[in-house]
Parts: structure tokens; sequence; C-alpha cells
């Protein structure tokens, strides 16, 4: 069934109807991010949950919930990854100063070289993938799905009012 004859049907808008296709692309999108993630991170023992966890704390140690809240992921979804990590010594538990039970994650060195090493092939893909956009294409399209995200937050938390 096309795509404007499952909005009619359903009775979407046109505007709907473009939300709906959007959020087909996102989903297919952020799949195949996932898969390449895993793949070119594959042999530094890495997946892209891996990954995205050490990004998180590239620049100073975090704990699980803070962690989740950047993502808006679930904190045991969070916690059962980073455990994994440090069982791998990618990453490590440290005292946390403002709070006596949640811990803060750290890179171990072992870590820190994996993110390292990810990053430079992270910026030589990325670097391939611009060249079939202009900056202004990808600018409006970040401006789109921000808006997008603060939209659907928002809808929700009228939703829970």
């Amino acid at each position: 069934m096309k795509l404007y004859e499952r909005a009619r049907i359903l009775k979407r808008t046109p505007a709907g109807a473009a939300i709906d296709a959007l959020t087909v692309s996102i989903f297919r999108a952020h799949g195949r991010l996932l898969k390449a993630g895993d793949v070119f991170t594959r042999d530094l023992g890495l997946t892209s949950a891996r990954w995205q966890v050490l990004g998180a704390i590239a620049t100073t140690p975090k704990t699980v919930a803070q962690i989740a809240r950047d993502f808006e992921l679930s904190r045991q979804g969070v916690l059962w990854v980073v455990n994994s990590m440090v069982a791998d010594g990618l990453v490590e538990l440290i005292h946390n100063p403002d709070h006596r039970r949640a811990k803060l994650v750290r890179h171990t060195p072992k870590g820190a070289e994996a993110f390292d090493e990810v990053m430079k092939r992270q910026t030589k893909w990325f670097n391939e993938l611009g060249q079939s956009f202009s900056v202004k294409q990808l600018e409006a399209c970040r401006e789109i799905i921000v808006k997008l995200s603060e939209a659907i937050k928002a809808h929700g938390e009228e939703a829970e009012e």
C-alpha cells in the first residue's frame, strides 16, 4: 500500500503522513547506523552500545543514570552494557563524591585507546558520508529532527498531565 493511500485510510493530514514517513526513515537510518557501527568496531571489542557509553564519558566520568538520561535509554540497559564493559576492562567504576552508592563510569586506558581508534574511523566514515550532502542540507535535517524530538517530548509531557 502506498504511503498516500495509507494516509487517506488512516485519515492523516499531509503533515501527519509526512511525520509518519520521516519516522520510518529515522528508524531505518538508526538501524543502519547501529549495524554499521557494530561492523566497524567489532575488532575493537565494541558494539554501537559500547561505543555510545564510551562517547558519553569521553570528557567526564558519569553515573549510569546520567548516561541513560543523556541518551534517553533505560538505566537497566545501560547498566548491563557498563557491567559487561567493566568485565572486559574497557571502563571502571570509581568513587562519586556527590553520591555514596552511584559510582562514576570512567574509561580505562584500554577503553580510551579503543574509543580514540573508533573516533578516527568515525571521522573518516562521516567525512565520506558527508560528501553526499551540503552542510546546509545536513543542518536543516538536524534542525527538523531536533524540533521533532522536542515536539514528541512536549506532547508526551502534556499526555502525562
